[in-house]
């Protein structure tokens, strides 16, 4: 197990391929302020090119997931400030500019699959940094609310973009509109959540070993793929699917899948470069 984040604000601990992600200021219910913008996006960025990751758990120290904005933002913006903007950070040549939006973000454009584990309160854009990840594992008595309305705002940490394919257009605007909170239970329902545990982080850890023992080339062409559906023409994703199953076969990791499916034994995969 190594320790790979020393910042105040995010902790991470790499072992045996997943990747443990804490948002880490437990006294504030890990409440979103300049240094914890800049540090949900150095480190997504940092573990996007870790060839010793596989799979990453995104959870938050304390009760909580993410409780959203610091309240400190809301009295800078009478002014007309934006709290995110203060933060410093590189330039980015993805769809996600703004500083908000690339903490939310980043997450998605990660090329392992990233579990979000949840319980307490997720509000706001806490909730939209768990919009980024590829599975949401949440306690059936979280707290999870799109809550801009209440402050006057709407979601920008790409809430509005990415809401609508989990739950429907219908659902993203009766989120959105009123603001209501909503437990586990019914987020999974609505699919917002993909599914409920009473130990979501236990969960979430349990699914990431489970991904981490298979094929890791095989996890991030399915996770490519899947992030096309919908977003592509049929045309266009067959193609995509189609090249992705040639890189595949008869490569070293999927030899070795076969050989120790027929071994009966744990499988011994490369990392990907």
């Amino acid at each position: 197990m190594s320790e790979q984040n020393g910042t105040d604000r995010v902790r991470v601990t790499v072992s045996e391929g997943v990747a443990d992600v804490r948002l880490s200021r437990p006294d504030k219910r890990n409440a979103l302020d300049p240094a914890m913008f800049e540090a949900l996006v150095t480190t997504g960025e940092q573990l996007r090119t870790d060839p010793a990751v596989r799979v990453v758990v995104l959870s938050g120290e304390g009760p909580d997931f993410c409780a959203g904005l610091d309240f400190g933002s809301f009295t800078a913006m009478a002014s007309g400030e934006r709290l995110s903007a203060t933060a410093q950070l590189p330039p980015s040549d993805g769809p996600a500019q703004a500083t908000g939006q690339r903490a939310a973000y980043v997450w998605a454009e990660l090329p392992v699959p990233v579990i979000a584990a949840m319980r307490g309160n997720a509000l706001g854009g806490g909730l939209q940094i768990a919009l980024g990840a590829d599975i949401r594992i949440v306690a059936p008595d979280a707290r999870l609310s799109v809550m801009e309305v209440a402050w006057g705002l709407i979601p920008d940490m790409t809430g509005t973009q990415l809401l609508p394919e989990l739950v429907g257009r219908d659902v993203a605007k009766e989120l959105t509109l009123t603001g209501r909170k909503i437990d586990g239970t019914e987020a999974a329902a609505l699919g917002l959540a993909t599914r409920t545990d009473p130990d979501p982080l236990g969960a979430a850890l349990a699914l990431a070993r489970e991904i981490a023992g298979r094929n890791p080339h095989a996890v991030r062409a399915a996770k490519r793929l899947l992030d096309l559906a919908g977003r592509v023409d049929l045309a266009t994703g067959f193609a995509a699917e189609q090249t992705e199953i040639s890189a595949l076969i008869g490569s070293p990791n999927q030899v070795e899948a076969v050989t120790a499916n027929f071994a009966k034994r744990p499988p011994a995969f490369e990392d990907v470069p």
